[in-house]
């Protein structure tokens, strides 16, 4: 009803009563030709997906062909029994529910988890069991862990190989031992249930599980150690996990083979190599078939799909996703109290005919009687008269809502220094026309910024992907947050990337002033972050040859930002985070939004701190003075970053040393083998000894004593110019040619432009 939402301030209800029929009465003639609904897709074509009388939807599947199941999700239909049982993986986990919707899946699983009898020690630990840890499931909140004994605490833990592992349900049992003269030791389990079948006393307890994760292990003890002979005796300490409600529903275990249902959470975690999240259309759509389908993600590395709202089936299949008839459900729960009429993806609601008002509520649709019929016809006459007026209103009403927003963006552009940037490129039309994009070309591009096109997000912005009208495709980055520290960063940033010609420094396309903060438009980098190829699960990563290529890269754009540039500048937040990998792997540096240019004396400036934990200059953040070799001593940390295999920002040595301390302490006393990634070890050869120490170097508590980036480029290009490379790369030596080259043009080149950027320095802003 939008279209009309303007004439209805002016018509007579009963002219929008009427309206309102003649909508229903075509709409429902649409709906009546709809096809009727097909049957659901659950898995693949010539694919098994019963077992017994379990259900089984793809992605999960089970036989030989490992077509019919993504990868770690095979499941075992085991046919010996009658009826056959679906078993989780190789696992002795029995399979009776699966959900897609939830991304769920109910198991059975028999025995406790830890049986201490009497002659068992004060505690125990446990290994939660094999079964689904191994496969990547997680134990639901809808599970609750239960412990049955005497004076007995119990809890699940999970990353237990980490410091401080994590706890993700745990409770204690008490009960009263009774100690007659004239009898033996009894136990009072007496216990007030309430709405709980185990309070904790009586003998027994239970409590939900308080976060979601993949367990490891279970600790369990007697509470008065040294003083629990009594306990054991007369009642075992039992500790197993079961769905939630199922205790209170049929009390504890009376056989220790006896099933338990458990609520598992699962998603794909397999066969998406170097996926960081869900926002890449092409990438989705590898995973989530369904055209009616997204694609989710609750935490890095763990992937599931949904249909669409209106929409129910299989995301993970061609077609899976199909409409789901809202008419069919009553009254109160698709909130249709008149004629419902099923659209695709949605639904209609409509009074019906002879009857208008409100649909949405019981009672709201009223009878037209002839009272009413005569004021309908009445206004129908009337309204001809006043229709020239209603569409006069509605274009005058426009014409001010239009002018409104030019002013606003006029106020935009000028608040964000839009008039400085004109006057700098009033002499170059082409350059104008590309670097100043209306905010209209930005809102088609990204769907009006649509929350499914992100694609990022940091300290300085969210970043969306779009398509611009000349098929570019560009990342898009926009503030969060409307203060004027905020849109300087942004003006900082456009006014040194305008300066910049480097093919491993990131391109700016262009910027856009009229809203409320600035936007800028870059080449978008398909390939993820450096950290984000380093960092991945398991043994091996990117490849040696790789990272000192990259490593070289990145030394080469600094030397340039550093050197060659008209007026130098400093980067001041060098990480792996900030280093994008295009398909060919090749370093682009980005995010420039706290960088400076270095003063004419070079002798620094002063400014607050800034950067990242762990990649910081300790001389900078003392000191306050700002210099290139701040930029020299966050590479080097890169460089150990690059060897090691291990995080700047969250590392801590057992003497609590970050990682590049340990760094250099470990290779002052030639251990540093120590915390070399194995992989770099297994392929590199001298070279290793050589980067180590150039790291060290670069890491020098004084700054004075770092090497410049220049010099850092030299030593680096001499190694991977090796002849070990040139056996691998035929094309080395045209690259190095290349290199050289650009240098050198780099070098001589002043572009008019930078000169003019560095004259406006002087305008107000």
């Amino acid at each position: 009803m939008a279209p009309t939402s303007e004439f209805t301030v002016l018509l007579p209800a009963a002219v929008v009563a009427l309206m309102v029929m003649t909508l229903q009465l075509s709409a429902a003639a649409a709906a009546a030709a709809t096809a009727p609904p097909r049957p659901p897709v659950i898995g693949q074509p010539g694919c098994d997906t019963l077992c017994g009388n379990v259900s089984v939807p793809y992605p999960f599947g089970f036989g030989p062909s490992s077509r019919c199941y993504w990868p770690g999700l095979n499941l075992t239909c085991d046919r010996r029994h009658n009826p056959p049982r679906l078993l989780l993986g190789d696992s002795a986990l029995r399979v009776t529910d699966i959900s897609l919707r939830n991304a769920t899946v109910r198991v059975m699983r028999a025995g406790s988890i830890v049986n201490a009898t009497g002659d068992s020690s004060g505690s125990w630990n446990a290994p939660f069991g094999p079964g689904f840890t191994e496969n990547g499931y997680q134990l639901s909140y809808s599970n609750e862990i239960v412990v049955s004994g005497c004076n007995v605490v119990a809890r699940i833990l999970a990353d237990i190989r980490e410091k401080t592992p994590r706890i993700i349900g745990g409770c204690a049992s008490f009960c009263t031992i009774i100690d007659r003269e004239d009898g033996p030791l009894t136990l009072d389990t007496t216990r007030e249930t309430k709405n709980k079948y185990c309070t904790g006393t009586g003998g027994c307890c239970q409590a939900s599980v308080s976060a979601s994760g993949t367990p490891n292990a279970v600790e369990a003890k007697w509470l008065y150690s040294g003083n629990h002979t009594a306990e054991q005796h007369l009642q075992p300490a039992i500790v197993f996990i079961a769905e939630e409600g199922w205790v209170d529903k049929n009390g504890l275990l009376d056989d220790e083979l006896e099933e338990v249902p458990i609520v598992l959470e699962w998603s794909v975690t397999q066969g998406l190599s170097h996926w960081n999240n869900c926002h890449d259309d092409m990438r989705q759509r590898v995973l989530c078939k369904s055209e009616q389908s997204r694609c989710s993600s609750d935490s890095p590395g763990r992937f599931t799909c949904q249909c669409e709202d209106g929409y129910d089936g299989n995301p993970y299949l061609l077609g899976g996703c199909q409409d789901i008839d809202e008419c069919e459900l009553p009254s109160e729960e698709n909130g249709c109290f008149g004629d419902c009429i099923n659209t695709i993806g949605s639904m209609e609601c409509r009074c019906p005919h002879g009857t208008f008002g409100n649909p949405g509520i019981r009672g709201g649709c009223v009878k037209i009687n002839s009272t009413t019929g005569l004021i309908i016809g009445l206004s129908v006459a009337s309204g001809a008269a006043l229709l020239p007026m209603v569409l006069g209103i509605i274009f005058v009403r426009r014409k001010i809502k239009q002018r409104r927003v030019k002013a606003l963006k006029q106020k935009y552009f000028k608040q964000n220094r839009g008039q400085l940037l004109q006057q700098l490129l009033s002499q170059k039309a082409d350059i104008a026309e590309r670097m100043i994009i209306p905010v209209d070309e930005l809102a088609k591009a990204t769907n009006n910024f649509d929350k499914a096109r992100e694609i990022g997000g940091g300290g300085h912005g969210t970043v969306y992907k779009g398509i611009l009208s000349d098929l570019h495709v560009v990342a898009i980055k926009k503030s969060k947050i409307t203060v004027q520290k905020e849109i300087d960063e942004f003006i900082n940033e456009v006014a040194i990337l305008s300066q910049i010609n480097h093919k491993n420094v990131v391109k700016l396309f262009g910027c856009c002033l009229e809203t409320e903060v600035p936007l800028l438009v870059y080449e978008f980098i398909s390939n993820g972050t450096l950290y984000h190829h380093l960092h991945v699960e398991g043994p091996r990563s990117l490849s040696w040859r790789h990272r000192l290529r990259i490593a070289t890269e990145i030394a080469s754009s600094l030397a340039y930002l550093h050197s060659t540039v008209l007026n130098p500048i400093i980067h001041r937040d060098i990480k792996s985070s900030n280093i994008l990998l295009d398909d060919k792997l090749m370093a682009k540096v980005s995010d420039f939004g706290t960088s400076r240019y270095i003063p004419m004396d070079n002798e620094g400036l002063t400014t607050r701190i800034q950067g990242t934990r762990g990649y910081m200059d300790p001389m900078c953040f003392h000191t306050g003075r700002l210099t290139e070799k701040s930029d020299v001593y966050s590479f080097g940390v890169l460089l150990v970053e690059l060897l090691t295999r291990k995080k700047p920002f969250s590392y801590l040595s057992t003497e609590g040393d970050r990682l590049a301390a340990h760094f250099v302490n470990l290779l002052a006393k030639g251990n540093v083998i120590e915390i070399i990634d194995p992989q770099v070890i297994e392929e590199g050869g001298e070279e290793i000894q050589e980067v180590a120490a150039l790291a060290s170097s670069c890491v020098n508590v004084r700054s004075e004593e770092r090497p410049t980036m220049r010099q850092v480029e030299h030593i680096l290009e001499g190694l991977w110019g090796s002849k070990k490379y040139k056996k691998d790369d035929t094309n080395l030596e045209k690259f190095q040619k290349q290199a050289e080259g650009q240098r050198n043009e780099e070098s001589s080149r002043r572009y008019s432009l930078e000169q003019e950027m560095m004259m406006s320095s002087t305008f107000p802003r």
